[in-house]
């Protein structure tokens, strides 16, 4: 991992897994308790329904949630409460 994402970026990723591993849900990350993190659902095009973390700027952990049905709240909006799992889909610059 740090052949391919450098010293810095690879101690992020392992402290972000860490972080997402140890909460009992996705509201443990609910602004503003997501700091330094910045936890955040993306909204535009097709990362619509994704979430991400930050690691070193610009480059963010992307994930969606890993439910069937994904848990929503009765406005549309994403219950973070219910949400116990994720699925990770990458590594990326989301403002590229």
């Amino acid at each position: 991992m740090k052949r391919v994402h450098g010293e810095l970026r690879t101690k992020k990723i392992c402290l972000r897994l860490a972080e997402l591993r140890a909460a009992s849900s996705l509201n443990d990350f609910w602004p503003p308790k997501s700091c330094p993190s910045r936890c955040h659902e993306l909204t535009r095009g097709e990362r619509k329904g994704q979430l991400s973390v930050d690691l070193e700027h610009p480059y963010r952990l992307i994930f969606v949630p890993n439910h069937e049905p994904i848990p929503l709240k009765p406005d549309g909006g994403l219950d973070w409460k219910q949400v116990t799992a994720i699925l990770i889909t990458g590594i990326e610059d989301t403002h590229e």
